[in-house]
């Protein structure tokens, strides 16, 4: 189940990060009943957790809570369910790091979202290696999303 909550007083598209939120869920192989919660703050609510949670000052773009710390599962093994955690965006934030990262505000929120979702199933990118293997499979799960985004909406149009 994945739960969002909006605190940011920001207007985002809590549709679109459910659904990609999902789309890497199945694409990790994790069952689609585990639990993930999105919550999105405003920049001091951010910075307190970012000072509270990882003693370093002012907002961050992505902060992740793992709690039963699944991993992906694994092609033709039962999904892994449980509790995945909890992933805190801040929308003021990515949207200033989108016009750094040549993005749009809703595709680094994306971005971000994957990265998160990532450091739940317990990929990290302290190590060099660490980083080229997560940071590859962030950009791969982009590329999927968009594609089967692109296929979905193609489709919608040839219905209408």
């Amino acid at each position: 189940m994945i739960d969002i909550m909006n605190e940011s007083g920001e207007k985002v598209d809590e549709e679109q990060l459910a659904a990609l939120a999902a789309f890497a869920m199945d694409r990790m192989r994790i069952h689609p009943s585990a639990d993930l919660s999105i919550l999105l703050v405003d920049e001091t609510t951010m910075a307190n957790y970012h000072e509270k949670f990882m003693d370093e000052p002012g907002p961050t773009d992505v902060l992740s809570f793992p709690m039963d710390e699944l991993r992906p599962g694994e092609e033709g093994k039962e999904r892994p369910e449980g509790m995945l955690g909890d992933i805190v965006l801040c929308p003021t934030v990515t949207d200033r790091q989108a016009k750094e990262s040549g993005r749009t505000p809703q595709g680094e929120m994306n971005y971000l979202l994957l990265h998160g979702f990532l450091h739940l199933l317990g990929f990290d990118h302290a190590e060099e290696e660490e980083r080229a293997v997560m940071f590859g499979l962030t950009d791969a799960l982009i590329d999927a999303w968009e594609s089967w985004s692109r296929q979905k909406t193609d489709q919608q149009e040839t219905r209408s």
